[in-house]
């Protein structure tokens, strides 16, 4: 261990002479460092709208969340058909050593059963969910996503599929909603809106990288129109609410019957009664117009006499919406769309552009919302931002308070941009996006070159006091203080690799450290050349003086 510590330490001596003489030489030519950093700075200017914004990276967490819609109006047995054949065509795809499972989940629950506890998104018989969850080990979630998503639309082409959040962590950054992105068009002007929601839907889907858009309210599912004669309902004694109310308890029961608990004797297990007409038995338009409605025709006993719809109505062909979604009690059209291959920020503006021009066509007081990720992640880069500044500025101003002037704290400051444009080197060359992870590394990696950038600054300025003039004291700094940087730095690097490398499941701590790295391989060489330039440009003017602050300070 001795003889390696004394080779260490040969070889890091000749390390630090070699940099001084290298520093010597660059505050000779003054010229060298503000060139540098000027294409520093250019570089940064370059990458930042090639990096892309995301709200947070995506997470590989081996499950695949797939909703199936068939068309309205499917039979739910229909449904289970498109269900199995899909499954069938999932298995094509996801080879057996990659799947672990398979699970179905088909239509709404059974009343009476709380509806926040299942997938909001699905709206009746001719929906559902399927699960797949992969094995470890396997090949990238996404690849098989995409896949998924060119074939499935071909193999079925009337049915409509959409990817939603597996994850946990997607889930909640979703904030509940099933899609990334959600565009609203909101407003007592259902018709116009309605229209506008469905070209918004097809324009969304025309933007590069959208994938999965789809307007979620179904407005065109197959109906049945029962339109009553009241002449001859009023002629049987009845009258259009008594022929509803028959109608509405044959279909789907009122649930009040006598009695309306019925205990089993066997078990004593108590029951609850609902008496419906089996939905088998009505698999036509004759059967329906057999659904009986009572009458009191019999006027000379007053005893309700049997009829049947058929007397009183005649049916015709329609169309209904299946679901309405209200926001402030406003009527809501909702578009859903993720992306896919594009960072989430660039879409976001493109989408900008057409709420911009298709809030034109709305009438006043109806308005086109943008919520979802788009809306937390702008919220989240300004306040994140905002931090950022405002760590800056309060490190400037507790440096002030320090060094007693404005001067000295301002060269640190000075070096803090390299710092950014390291970050973005590393997450463009990493093909990392600008998110709120990577963010919290930029502040970190903020922290500690302020930390080596003061550390040098502050013995440089001790130097000066000394008597030395600014360019000596800066090499002077450079020459000492070169161990605790690289020391600092290594340290942090070092720590921060296994991070990076950002296996399944933790991408979202690898673009933290990725930042952190970038950040520290540009601060680093920044603290330990630029630094000093700065020094001895901007404080050569102090040479000589016994202060360089608003008070006497005295080297004892």
């Amino acid at each position: 261990f001795a003889r390696f510590h004394a080779a260490f330490e040969r070889g890091f001596e000749a390390i630090r002479h070699a940099y001084s003489r290298w520093l010597t030489e660059l505050l000779s030519h003054r010229l060298i460092i503000p060139i540098g950093m000027g294409l520093v700075l250019l570089l940064a200017a370059v990458l930042f709208p090639m990096v892309g914004r995301d709200f947070f990276p995506a997470i590989d967490g081996g499950q695949i969340q797939l909703h199936v819609r068939a068309p309205a109006g499917t039979r739910i047995e229909a449904t289970e058909r498109v269900f199995q054949q899909v499954e069938n065509k999932i298995r094509e795809i996801i080879p057996a050593d990659q799947r672990e499972l398979i699970v179905d989940n088909i239509g709404l629950p059974a009343r009476p059963y709380n509806l926040a506890f299942s997938d909001g998104s699905t709206i009746g018989v001719n929906d559902g969910v399927i699960l797949v969850a992969l094995k470890e080990g396997h090949a990238p979630t996404a690849a098989y996503v995409r896949k998924l998503r060119e074939e499935l639309p071909k193999a079925f082409p009337e049915d409509t599929f959409y990817f939603q959040a597996a994850d946990i962590v997607t889930q909640i950054l979703n904030f509940g909603l099933p899609a990334q992105i959600d565009v609203r068009s909101v407003g007592y002007d259902k018709d116009n809106n309605l229209r506008v929601a469905q070209e918004l839907r097809q324009r969304l889907a025309d933007i590069p990288g959208v994938v999965d858009a789809h307007l979620q309210q179904e407005v065109n599912a197959p109906a049945f129109y029962a339109d009553i004669d009241r002449t001859r309902a009023a002629q049987l004694g009845l009258n259009a609410n008594t022929i509803a109310t028959n109608l509405n308890v044959s279909l789907s029961s009122s649930e009040q019957v006598q009695p309306n608990f019925w205990t089993d004797p066997s078990s004593g297990i108590p029951y609850y009664f609902a008496v419906q007409t089996p939905e088998s038995r009505i698999s036509s338009v004759s059967d329906l117009g057999n659904t009986p409605v009572s009458t009191s025709l019999a006027s000379l006993t007053d005893t309700p006499v049997p009829g049947l719809l058929s007397n009183v109505a005649t049916f015709r062909r329609g169309s209904v919406p299946t679901n309405a979604n209200q926001a402030n009690i406003q009527p809501v059209y909702e578009i859903y769309a993720s992306t896919q291959g594009r960072d989430l920020g660039s879409v976001a503006s493109q989408i900008s552009h057409i709420v911009g021009d298709l809030q034109k066509q709305l009438k006043p007081g109806n308005s086109i919302q943008v919520i979802g990720q788009i809306d937390s992640m702008n919220s989240s880069f300004i306040n994140l931002g905002i931090g950022l500044l405002f760590a800056a500025v309060f490190v400037y101003m507790l440096m002030v308070v320090n060094y007693q002037n404005f001067g000295d704290p301002f060269v640190v400051i000075l070096a803090l941009p390299a710092t950014l444009c390291g970050i973005l080197t590393m997450l463009f060359v990493t093909g990392t996006t600008l998110n709120v992870p990577s963010l919290m590394g930029a502040i970190m990696a903020v922290g500690v070159a302020s930390a080596n950038s003061i550390l040098l600054v502050t013995f440089a300025r001790e130097q000066q006091l000394a008597g030395k003039t600014a360019f000596e004291a800066a090499i002077e700094a450079g020459h000492t203080r070169i161990r605790p940087v690289l020391m600092t730095a290594a340290a942090m690097i070092v720590g921060m690799i296994p991070m990076a490398i950002g296996a399944a499941g933790e991408e979202q701590n690898a673009a933290l450290a990725r930042a952190v790295i970038g950040g520290l391989l540009f601060a680093t060489p920044t603290t330990l050349l630029v630094v000093p330039y700065l020094f001895a440009m901007l404080r050569k003017g102090n040479d000589g003086k016994k202060h360089h602050g608003v008070f006497d300070e005295v080297l004892e």
